[in-house]
């Protein structure tokens, strides 16, 4: 007498379903945990932001680009005209005494230019005129660098 092979029971579609959706899950989560902890602005960094600060893009993104502020790029018109931020206001680091009339002391003021240092030079010019929220962008090449967009 011959044995007879068993047979594996089959497995039902649903089970290899759920089977193929928790490994998808677990594969998402690990990529999430894994991604760059400089590209997630948690609520605490945000509300350590003092004005006066350097910040960087998520910051701004977070902290002020869905509230009244003016974005003010310092770096010369043709600069400026070569690509800026959108919505930034162009008033040149040279001009910036001659143009405070144009800068509103009642809300946050976010200062860029192309690498930092006229950024960080108009906010120690603006300080002691009376402004007191500003904040530094710093400068638009790390905005660039970091695969944010820029307009013309």
């Amino acid at each position: 007498m011959k044995a007879k092979a068993k047979r594996a029971p089959a497995r039902p579609p649903l089970l290899i379903a759920a089977a193929a959706f928790v490994l998808i899950a677990a594969v998402g989560a690990a990529l999430w945990l894994l991604q760059p902890s400089s590209a997630v602005v948690y609520y605490d960094q945000v509300a350590a932001i003092s004005p006066g600060s350097r910040i960087n893009g998520e910051q701004y993104t977070a902290l002020l680009q869905n509230q009244p502020h003016l974005l003010l790029d310092v770096r010369t018109p043709e600069e400026f005209a070569a690509g800026h931020i959108a919505g930034a206001v162009n008033i040149p680091l040279q001009s910036l005494e001659q143009n405070l009339s144009a800068i509103p002391q009642d809300m946050p003021v976010v200062l860029y230019c192309r690498s930092g240092n006229r950024s960080q030079q108009a906010l120690q010019l603006l300080q002691p005129q009376g402004y007191s929220n500003l904040y530094d962008l710093g400068g638009i090449i790390d905005w660039q660098a970091q695969g944010r967009p820029v307009t013309q």
